[in-house]
This record gives C-alpha cells, sequence and structure tokens, in this order.
C-alpha cells in the first residue's frame, strides 16, 4: 500500500479566516489523493542510518555471572506492521497469534561469562525466530524467552550450563493480556504462565445486521477522562476483549518429567505474581462492567491470593469497581485498597496503598495515603503500616529493619523518603526535594534479586547505595553513594569523568567493589566495563564496534546560551565532517526540540546532557541532516515555566518565541547558523511546538510536524501537563491550539502521521484537519500519511520515506532559500503570544 500524501501550495488569501471558522463547524470531507506516490529512498548517507547494524541489549543474569547479548534487528517491514491488529480498551494487539501487535524482539542470544571466556550463542530456537520477553530465573541457571510465531506465542527455555533453548509448553501463551505472562517460582524449577484457553473457540463473528443502537448515558456524576485511544465501543467490542484477554493460569515444571497444572480459574487477568516462599499466588482479575470511557486499567478489578500446590483460592482480598470517576488532577487514584504486592523481603506478605483523600490531588488533605500490610492467611482489614502525607509513590524493601518508601506531590513538585522499620511501624524522613530540580537529585536506590528472584535494597550493615544521573552545571556525570540510613551520611564510591560518559548498572560480587558500568565517549560507542572501585582498575567486557565509521568526525559540542528573560538554555550542535566555519561560512540549519513544562525558572536552566556521550546519527531526529549539509541544533532547550500561582501555559506561546529566538541567536553568534535559512522540527509535542511557532514567529522558513495534536479543543480534559480543563479556561485552549491560528502559519510546513496513531490526542485526524484548514486557508503545507503506522514509526520503508520527505522538504523551501526581506524578519510576540 503507498504511502498517502497531500499537497497545497495556492497563492494566499487575505479573507482566509472565513474557511478556518467554517471547518470548526462542521466536519471536513475526506482528502482526496492526488498523487499517489510509492514508498521514496532518501539519499544514500541517510538511508544507511536505517540500515546501520544495532548495537545488542545487555541482560546480567541474578549474581552477575552471565551477561546475555541480545540481538537486536533492523527496522522491519511495513509487511509485517500490516499484520491483523485490533484495538481493545486502550491495548493493541495481534488477534492472529494473542499476542501485542507490532512487537519488537532479538533475533538472537548469545551467552558469555563476566569473568571472561568465549561468547556462546544460544541454539535450538525455530530459525528466523522473533524474541521477545527474556527473563532470568531467580538462581541464573536459566532463561524463559517468548517466541512468537506465525500463529501463536510459544514459551520456550535456555539452559545457561549447555546454551541449548528448548520448547516448554505445548499450549499458546496468552501475551494479548496486559502485564507479564510469565514469571519464574522462587524455586527456579517451574514457571507460571498464562495460556489460551484450550476450549476458546472462535472470536465472535461481526454482526451484519445491527440488533440495536449503542447507548451510554451521563446520570448527573462528573466523570471527567483523559482523551484515550482504542476504548471499547460496542457490545462486540466488549465481547471481542473478552475472548482474547481471558487467559488460564498453568504452573509448568522447568523438567519435562512433571505435567502442567492450573491455578484458578480463566479470567482477564492482567498481573501475577508468586509469593517470596513460593506457596501463593496473587493475581489480578478484570471484569465486567466494562467502560466505553476508560481503559481496560480502569474496569473493575478483583484481586485474589492462590494456593499454587493446590489451585484454590485461598482469598479474595478485594474487588475494586470500575474507576470512570477519578479526578483528573496529576496524582489523583481510584478510592479504596490499590497497587497489591507481595513484601519483597517476607515470606508471604501483602502490601498495598489506600488513599485518604478521596483520591482527589487536588483538594486540600493532611493525610494523602496509607501503607497497608495483612500477612498469611490474608483474613482481616489488614494493619497500618505507614501514612503518607503526598502520594504513595512505592516502597523498595530490604530487611526487617530497613524499607525506603517514597512519596511525591505533582502540584508542587515534590518528591520525598523515608526510611521505613518494617518491624517497629515507624519511619524517619530520608530526604525531601523538587523532582524538577535535577541537580540536587539524590537518585535511586539501587537493587539486586534476593534468592526468591525479588528485588531488594542493596545493603551494607545499616547502609544502602544509591545510583542516579549526577545533573550538574558541566552536565550529566552518573554516580554512586553509599547512604547510611542511620546516620543520613553520605560517601560518592563513583562518579562518571571526563572524557567518558559512565552509566552504573550493578554490583559485581560485593556491594561496593566492583561495579558494571556502560561507558562511552564521544567517537567509541557505549560498552560495558567492570570499575574496580578500590584501584580505579577497569577491564572491558564488550567490544561493541562503531555503527556507523563513515561518520565518526561528525562535529558535536554543547552549547550554552540564555534567553531573554535571563533563563539559561544549552543545545547539542551537530557540524558535518570536515566543516570550517571560517571557510564554509553560516549553514542552513534544523533546530529539533520539545518543550518543557517547569515551576521553577532555577530548574528549568539546568543542564539535562553530558559533553561525552557518543554521538549518535540516528535516522530518528535532526542529527541524520547533518549528512546533507546542515547545522543542527539538536535538544534545544525549550522550556516553558510558570512560578508561584502562575501556570507554565500562561504564557506558552511567549515562551516558545523567546527559546527558538535564543537558540538562533546562539549559532549566528558561532558563525555557523545562517538566519535567513532556518527551519524547526519536532515529533508529537514537539510537532504541536512547530505548528505554534510556525503561526506565531518568523523565525523559521520551514517546519516539519511529525504526529502532532493541533486542536486542543479535542483534548478538552487536559493535555501534556496541564490540568486545567477547556472549560476551565476556553481561551488557553483556544490560544494554545495552532489550528485556531491556522491563517497565521505562513511558512510551509511538513505534516507527517502514522495513520494508525495510538498515542492519547494525537489522533490522525489531528493532522488530517490542519492541513484541511491550510489547504482551504491557501498555505503551503503537505499531509504524509504513513500506513500501519502508530505514534512512533518503525517500518523500514516508512523510515526511509520519512527521511525522504523531510530531506526534499528542507532542499525546498530552506536550503535552497535566499535571504528574507527585513519585513519577513521575526519579530517579539505581543502579550497574547502573536505578532
Amino acid at each position: 500500500m503507498p504511502a498517502a500524501l497531500y499537497f497545497g501550495t495556492t497563492p494566499p488569501d487575505p479573507m482566509r479566516l472565513a474557511p478556518l471558522l467554517a471547518a470548526l463547524l462542521v466536519v471536513a470531507p475526506a482528502l482526496a489523493q492526488d498523487d499517489p506516490l510509492a514508498y521514496q529512498t532518501p539519499d544514500a548517507a541517510l538511508a544507511s542510518l536505517v540500515d546501520a547494524p544495532r548495537t545488542p541489549a545487555v541482560s546480567l543474569a541474578p549474581g552477575g555471572a552471565t551477561m546475555a547479548l541480545l540481538a537486536q534487528p533492523s527496522a522491519p517491514p511495513v509487511a509485517e506492521l500490516a499484520e491483523p491488529e485490533l484495538g481493545l480498551a486502550g491495548v493493541r494487539i495481534n488477534p492472529r497469534t494473542t499476542g501485542p501487535s507490532r512487537a519488537s524482539g532479538y533475533t538472537g542470544v548469545t551467552l558469555r561469562s563476566v569473568t571472561g571466556g568465549d561468547e556462546r550463542a544460544v541454539t535450538g530456537f525455530p530459525a528466523g525466530a522473533r524474541l521477545r520477553s527474556p527473563s532470568w530465573s531467580p538462581d541464573g541457571s536459566a532463561m524463559a524467552v517468548l517466541v512468537d510465531r506465525e500463529d501463536r506465542v510459544e514459551l520456550w527455555t535456555v539452559d545457561v550450563a549447555t546454551a541449548r533453548a528448548k520448547l516448554a509448553l505445548g499450549n499458546a501463551v496468552n501475551d494479548a493480556a496486559p502485564g507479564a505472562s510469565v514469571a519464574w517460582l522462587p524455586s527456579s524449577d517451574a514457571l507460571v504462565v498464562r495460556i489460551v484457553p484450550t476450549d476458546r473457540g472462535d472470536a465472535p463473528a461481526e454482526e451484519l445486521v445491527p440488533t440495536g443502537p449503542v447507548v451510554q448515558e451521563s446520570t448527573g456524576e462528573a466523570a471527567p477522562a483523559r482523551t484515550y485511544q482504542d476504548l471499547l465501543e460496542s457490545p462486540r467490542d466488549e465481547a471481542l476483549f473478552d475472548h482474547y484477554m481471558t487467559g488460564a493460569l498453568v504452573v509448568v515444571p522447568l523438567a519435562h518429567t512433571e505435567h502442567a497444572r492450573g491455578v484458578g480459574g480463566a479470567g482477564v487477568v492482567t498481573s501475577f505474581e508468586p509469593s517470596p516462599d513460593g506457596r501463593f499466588l496473587l493475581t489480578e482479575t478484570r471484569h465486567r462492567p466494562y467502560s466505553y470511557l476508560v481503559p481496560w486499567y480502569r474496569f473493575p478489578a478483583r484481586v485474589d491470593v492462590w494456593d499454587l500446590a493446590t489451585g484454590d483460592r485461598v482469598a479474595t482480598v478485594h474487588d475494586a469497581p470500575l474507576a470512570e470517576r477519578v479526578p483528573i488532577a496529576f496524582g489523583s487514584v481510584p478510592t479504596g485498597p490499590r497497587s497489591h504486592e507481595w513484601r519483597a523481603d517476607a515470606p508471604a506478605t501483602l502490601v498495598w496503598a489506600e488513599a485518604q483523600d478521596g483520591g482527589d490531588a487536588g483538594a486540600p488533605a493532611e493525610t494523602r495515603d496509607r501503607l497497608m500490610t495483612l500477612d498469611a492467611p490474608f483474613t482481616g482489614v489488614g494493619t497500618e503500616l505507614a501514612t503518607l502525607p503526598l502520594r504513595y509513590a512505592g516502597v523498595t524493601w530490604g530487611d526487617d529493619r530497613a524499607a525506603i518508601v517514597e512519596e511525591y506531590y505533582w502540584q508542587d513538585r515534590t518528591r520525598r523518603a523515608y526510611v521505613l522499620d518494617p518491624t517497629d511501624r515507624t519511619t524517619r524522613e530520608l530526604f525531601t526535594v523538587s523532582f524538577e530540580n535535577r541537580y540536587d537529585d539524590p537518585g535511586r536506590p539501587m537493587t539486586a534479586p534476593n534468592a526468591a528472584g525479588q528485588d531488594v535494597l542493596v545493603l551494607d550493615g545499616d547502609a544502602s547505595f544509591w545510583s542516579g544521573q549526577g545533573a550538574s552545571a558541566e552536565g550529566n556525570r552518573p554516580f554512586v553513594r553509599r547512604l547510611d540510613l542511620a546516620t543520613g551520611e553520605s560517601t560518592e564510591l563513583f562518579r562518571s569523568d571526563a572524557p567518558y560518559y559512565e552509566v552504573p548498572v550493578d554490583f559485581l560480587g560485593e556491594p561496593g567493589t566492583v561495579l558494571l558500568t556502560r561507558r562511552e565517549t564521544v567517537t567509541d560507542p557505549p560498552n560495558y566495563v567492570a570499575r574496580d572501585l578500590a584501584t580505579g582498575d577497569v577491564r572491558t567486557l564488550t567490544r561493541f564496534p562503531h555503527p556507523y565509521p563513515e561518520l565518526a568526525d561528525v562535529h558535536k559540542e554543547t552549547i550554552e546560551y540564555a534567553r531573554a528573560d535571563g533563563v539559561p538554555l544549552t543545545a547539542t550542535l551537530y557540524l558535518p565532517p570536515s566543516y570550517d566555519a571560517e571557510r564554509d561560512g553560516p549553514l542552513p540549519t534544523l533546530v529539533w526540540a520539545y518543550p518543557t513544562e517547569f515551576k521553577s525558572a532555577d530548574a528549568a536552566g539546568q543542564r539535562t546532557d553530558s559533553p561525552y556521550q557518543f554521538t549518535y546519527v540516528s535516522y530518528w531526529g535532526a542529527v541524520p541532516f547533518v549528512t546533507q549539509g546542515y547545522a543542527v541544533l539538536d535538544d534545544a532547550s525549550f522550556p516553558v515555566v510558570g512560578e508561584g500561582d502562575v501556570e507554565p501555559n500562561d504564557s506558552f506561546r511567549e515562551q516558545l518565541v523567546m527559546n527558538a529566538r535564543a537558540a538562533i541567536d546562539a549559532g549566528v553568534a558561532r558563525g555557523v547558523v545562517d538566519p535567513d535559512r532556518v527551519a524547526v522540527g519536532g515529533h508529537s509535542y514537539g510537532a504541536f511546538m512547530v505548528g505554534n511557532l510556525l503561526a506565531h514567529s518568523d523565525l523559521f522558513r520551514a517546519g516539519i510536524a511529525r504526529s502532532g495534536a493541533y486542536n486542543r479543543t479535542l483534548t478538552p480534559f487536559g493535555f501534556q501537563r496541564e490540568e486545567r480543563t477547556f472549560w476551565d479556561d476556553p481561551m488557553l485552549y483556544v490560544g494554545m491550539s495552532p489550528f485556531m491560528h491556522a491563517d497565521k502559519i505562513d511558512e510551509p510546513i511538513l505534516l507527517i502521521h502514522g495513520d494508525a496513531d495510538n498515542n492519547p490526542g494525537t489522533f490522525t485526524l489531528q493532522s488530517e484537519r490542519l492541513y484541511g484548514a491550510l489547504k482551504g486557508l491557501g498555505g503551503t503545507a503537505r499531509l504524509v500519511l504513513l500506513p500501519a503506522e502508530s505514534h512512533g514509526y518503525r517500518a523500514r520503508e516508512s523510515l526511509l520515506h520519512m527521511l525522504w520527505e523531510e530531506d526534499q522538504w528542507l532542499d525546498r523551501y530552506v536550503k535552497s532559500a535566499g535571504p528574507r526581506e527585513a519585513a519577513d524578519l521575526g519579530a517579539p510576540a505581543d502579550t497574547a503570544g502573536g505578532r
């Protein structure tokens, strides 16, 4: 199926606002396809980026003795994306396999000892198999792998000693339902697997003659909801959801001398977890009544505990009702018990959270959550473990005397951690920080699997270990610290130093001795090393080659500058190999960015990069065009700040223009950017930014907007980080919507969108309607719809065509553009953000 595209270059009409207003009231007919076009291939330098070999993914076994190298394929053909697909309650599945649609995977597994030795390729997998969801047994002796076949998903296991894979179960795995479909028992000798029921039968047939209307009814209670995709829409959708999501749980012994045995009955099981002692199984099962307003995770949910030996139900811990009326303030949750899990360091103890503020994060409250616990045999209402002033954000278990409990509050960006003594049920504050303030981020506690395969705190007496990005004014410098939980004293054990960017992964052996890290430089791709923390000695474990050595000389550097109100900004500047500013002069330029909201100008000005990271020239963003003679300002800072009672979006448009002007001026000051030939691009919210910049400034000659949303009235209950609804502030929604200002977009804009976008709010309709408005108003625009693509694009044909479209657009409207007349140069935005 060819890529669909549309093109309009009618001369501007001074009365073009009238058609736009009409478009708001009347649904436009489907756009005609005037010039069908087959998939195109860009310049060889761009095409080679799509086909460049991908570095293997790495997975470390429990205990750190074995490393699995997972071979990653290049971009799949569009035929793979065109396989059958169903969208049900926010989940997209392949009905042919009862697995996820568009699932990426691996093409092979290689095992190697961390201490040295030859690499061993795992044998036994079916030829050409796509491997997914690898998971280690708790003792590291085996690995479970899902294998996608033409009509089913299979469970295979890998024996580490022999590097041999074998089929573990004759039944098809149900990997369509949300959540993991495989879980190891703590003993490492068996797995719990969700399978397709053997008596499932055929899918419900489509009724050619309707039996009646689809009816929904509001009874006066508010039920605001964000804009979701792929919701259920009819009784047949409900029947399809039941058909494909229903699974049966079985215990599968690793040794084929025993038979699989069932646990409980079939149902829409969305999570299951064995207890650390291996006696029980915790499950969460969704059930009717379903909803046409919210995704599956708001459906009623029953939480049960089962006996793994007998398969019988031990207790129903909770049955949560349909959650259609959760407030939309960020941090709001359903009322009642939620987030049930096993305490990782105890044999069989349940833990969950309960809202104390009605679930409404927008309402004032002294206590928002409490943490509850319940031991086997799981009778009674449970015991309070901790009371939290803010919203519960999770717990990292350690031992009987220490766990880390975290809470947060979105409205003031607070993150707080406590040391919890599970025995005495006491808490002590460990730190309170703003999660916007990256420079003061204490990191996250390091964990390791215990004997049951549960991740628990890495402890050394009273001390825990923490790792983080180490953001600083000189760039990110990842670290590891030893934090004494009794005294709060912190000792730094490792911090990344120039010329490397080195990220901690895990300890090898005793905590605090040898650290596994992923290390890279500007010219060397990431590889894994073992670092002795006492001596500083480094031993290289992998030697992955440069993915595109022909581009090793691309110039990359971080530039720092400030916008008009003094907020410091950064961007990563890329220049073509062998470029000389004095000899070659300023270049046509592509600015690529993504706006981010902040409540603090200080936090907005903090750096988020490292000058020592590898120079990736990925096909995805703007960097590929350095191969075509452009200067690229990638990941340019585009903060949107609102301090105190002022919200960031109150001056969204003005701040976008300030950010853009500052980036261009910084490049011009360096002599590398031609201000008359600058384009702007972005994906998703970045595309929304592009539409606004072209409407409310004249800084750019053209724009590239991919998979964006342009009419905010179509996301009326909030978007991105905006909590106000359309009815709270209609003019905010109108003012921020490029569609409402399409008459001001007088620079060429390339709109690219997947025709199967599943991202909340970025319906493909958004790009179609903006194109329709621009076409009707006489703007210069091109709409490209990529068949079978979702919010991000995956097919090789799509990626090549995307680069071809972008290259053609930039060449026509930017590289070949002449100087602008003085009247065309950007003027400061007015108080409303316009020109």
